[in-house]
């Protein structure tokens, strides 16, 4: 899956886990794309004026700036990115959070997941 198009696709990781953060960057590395990562959505906010990103794989809660309240961010400045927004979340229980993501129509990846599933989501969703 390495260099889809004219070159290597960039993945914005949006993720307070430094595990989590780790696992996805050793995973799609591994599948040829280059890997930034952001600890909450006020640091992925400032990357995107500098990034070229083919994809951005959020998670729902973090400090700061949370993954709604990055996805507004997104649909207001960076409209064109919208499209190309993965979620990751441990909580699909709570009502709220089970909402949001039907309204956004983004795919979910549920945490936890394997290497296996992150690949399958980035592929299905760049395709």
């Amino acid at each position: 899956m390495s260099n889809l198009s004219a070159g290597v696709r960039r993945i914005l990781v949006v993720e307070d886990e430094p595990t989590i953060s780790q696992v996805c960057r050793r995973v799609l590395t591994g599948d040829g794309f280059e890997v930034d990562t952001a600890a909450d959505g006020r640091m992925a906010q400032g990357m995107l004026r500098g990034g070229n990103y083919a994809l951005i794989l959020m998670d729902i809660r973090m400090p700061v700036m949370d993954g709604r309240e990055f996805y507004q961010v997104l649909g207001l400045q960076y409209p064109e990115l919208v499209d190309r927004v993965i979620f990751a979340t441990g909580d699909v229980i709570a009502n709220d959070t089970r909402e949001f993501l039907s309204q956004s129509g983004r795919p979910v990846l549920t945490k936890p997941f394997t290497p296996d599933e992150l690949k399958a989501i980035v592929r299905e969703t760049l395709s």
